[in-house]
Formats: structure tokens, C-alpha cells, sequence
């Protein structure tokens, strides 16, 4: 069957089913067809990419998918991205928030890292990724120079966890610590860990830290808290 001849629910299932199996090349025929519907780009990214996202995160969690399935999966949604992103920008798609994540200094783990960048990106914020190995310095001339809301900060390594600390002393020392929610993840990293260290937050996986995320900068707003 040709997908023109797919029911629009069953297009988005496939574009998910395709998205899971790392099928970038379907991923964005998928992509065009949805769009060529009629179908807004915020459309095709909520009910195919990111919903397809969310299956990816909840199984890579649950120990059903691997790195390198979650990889190729993340490659396949960049590549339906590609094709949405300049739509989203020139719809002037909300915007709910701004956010600069990064792998700490001495760690160079970061598909946890870009699995949180891009759902949080597919959730409507702006992402700001640093990549790995980010030492204090780099986190604080990003918030200077994006003024985000959030900061994420991740690590794999035990020996790098540590280092959360020193960022947000780091932050605290150049006056920008009430500027923005510090969120922490990772897979060595606790609830007890992020409050030792001082973060706002932390997220056990990438779904989690796309609620808390909405759900911190709709009380932003409804407090009026300024920026």
C-alpha cells in the first residue's frame, strides 16, 4: 500500500513505526506527505515525530532498546526535523521556553543528552545543545549569551557527577544561579544526588524532563516571574 492510500491515523503510525525502526528515508517521505495533507507542521511533529520519540524514550528506559537502536532512531527524526524546522520558524510556532543542555566537563556520553534536546525541541522549546564535555565557563557564556529559562546538565560517569556542583557554584559566584532551573539527569544520577548538588530538578528520562520543563515554565508564567 502507497501512503496516499493510508488514513491520516495510520500515516502517523507508520511514521512512528518507521521513526522506532531508524528508517530515516520513510521518516521523511512520511514527513512530506503529511504535510503535502495539509497537516501544519506543529501537527506533523507532535502525532508522528515526537509521538514516536516518546515510544523510543519509554523503551530505551525500559531496557527493550539499546544505544545504537535509539541512535538511529534519533538520526531518523533529524531528518524529518530538517524538513520542519525552517516551516516552524516561518509559522511562528510558539515558542514555550528556552533551554541550554550539555554533558558536563570529563564526560562524553550524549544520546540521553539528545534524546531530552530533541524531544524538548519537538515539546516547542528552543534547544540550545552544547554537546559533551562542558566545563562551567561554557554553560555560563551560553545562559549570557541565549538567556535561556532552564539549564540541563547531564552525566554517565560517576566520576563527572560531581562536577554538577561546580557549575552551579560557578553559577551562583557570576550572579545568574536565580536566573535559570537548573535540571540534572543521567543514568548514575539520584532525586537525593540533584537536591545534594543544588539543581531545581531532576529527570529520570527524557518524557519526564519534557513535563518538567512545561510544567516549570507555565508557573514562570503564571507568576510573572521575570526573566
Amino acid at each position: 500500500m502507497s501512503l496516499k492510500e493510508l488514513s491520516d491515523d495510520d500515516l502517523w503510525l507508520q511514521m512512528q513505526d518507521d521513526l522506532y525502526d531508524g528508517q530515516k528515508d520513510e521518516v521523511v517521505e512520511e514527513t512530506k506527505e503529511a504535510l503535502a495533507r495539509g497537516h501544519t507542521p506543529q501537527q506533523v511533529l507532535s502525532e508522528g515525530l515526537v509521538a514516536g520519540m516518546d515510544i523510543v524514550g519509554a523503551d530505551f528506559r525500559d531496557g527493550i532498546l539499546f544505544v545504537p537502536e535509539v541512535l538511529m532512531s534519533a538520526n531518523a527524526m533529524k531528518a524529518g526535523m530538517e524538513i520542519l524546522r525552517p516551516l516552524l520558524v516561518e509559522t511562528g510556532a510558539p515558542r514555550i521556553g528556552k533551554m541550554v543542555i550539555g554533558t558536563v566537563k570529563g564526560d562524553i556520553h550524549d544520546i540521553g543528552k539528545n534524546l531530552v534536546a530533541m524531544m524538548m525541541e519537538g515539546a516547542g522549546f528552543e534547544v540550545i545543545n552544547l554537546g559533551v564535555n562542558n566545563d562551567a565557563q561554557k554553560f555560563i557564556d551560553a545562559i549570557r549569551e541565549h538567556q535561556p529559562e532552564i539549564i540541563g546538565m547531564s552525566a554517565l560517569l560517576t566520576t563527572t557527577m560531581p562536577y554538577m556542583k561546580v557549575v552551579i557554584q560557578a553559577l551562583k559566584d557570576e550572579g545568574l544561579r536565580d536566573d535559570v532551573y537548573v535540571m540534572v539527569g543521567g543514568a548514575p544520577v539520584t532525586e537525593s544526588f540533584g537536591q545534594a548538588v543544588g539543581a531545581d530538578a531532576y529527570a529520570r528520562d527524557a518524557a519526564v524532563a519534557v513535563e518538567m520543563a512545561k510544567a516549570y515554565m507555565a508557573r514562570r508564567r503564571g507568576e510573572g516571574v521575570a526573566a
